[in-house]
């Protein structure tokens, strides 16, 4: 198996437990601290993993500030999940946000320069009917 498709598999289930997990914590305590702890856990696991492994520790400055603004992003993004399943369908908060692959296929054309395919754009499609049709 491709060792992409293989990793792809991981994260699809890591985030479907990580929104189930997410949602009982967020309606347990406020969904802000869940969120905080759910990211804390994770920096700690990350960094046991890198300091465990062969991982190369050099950061350069252009790497360092994208994943800065990576973790920013993350952090909008696990408050608003957090949040959103303390009030709503976790089905629906799930839905729309595991179609953020929207919104890098658009940036990865428009700030990366990637090409722009028939599939790409029936992908997207797809993505945003279905976005319509469990909100149903």
């Amino acid at each position: 198996m491709n060792s992409a498709v293989l990793f792809g598999f991981g994260t699809m289930i890591a985030w479907g437990f990580w929104i189930i997990l997410g949602n009982v914590a967020s309606n347990s305590i406020d969904p802000v601290m869940a969120a905080f702890l759910s990211y804390a856990t994770a920096a700690v696991v990350t960094g046991v993993y890198v300091a465990a492994s062969d991982v190369s520790i050099a950061v350069t400055n252009r790497g360092l500030m994208y994943s800065g603004a990576a973790g920013i992003a993350a952090a909008i993004g696990v408050v608003s999940t957090f949040i959103g399943v303390s009030v709503g369908s976790t089905a629906v908060v799930s839905t729309i946000g595991g179609m953020y692959f929207v919104t890098a296929a658009v940036i990865s054309t428009v700030a990366l320069g990637e090409p722009v395919s028939v599939q790409k754009v029936a992908g997207i499609g797809l993505a945003l009917t279905a976005i319509v049709v469990i909100n149903q």
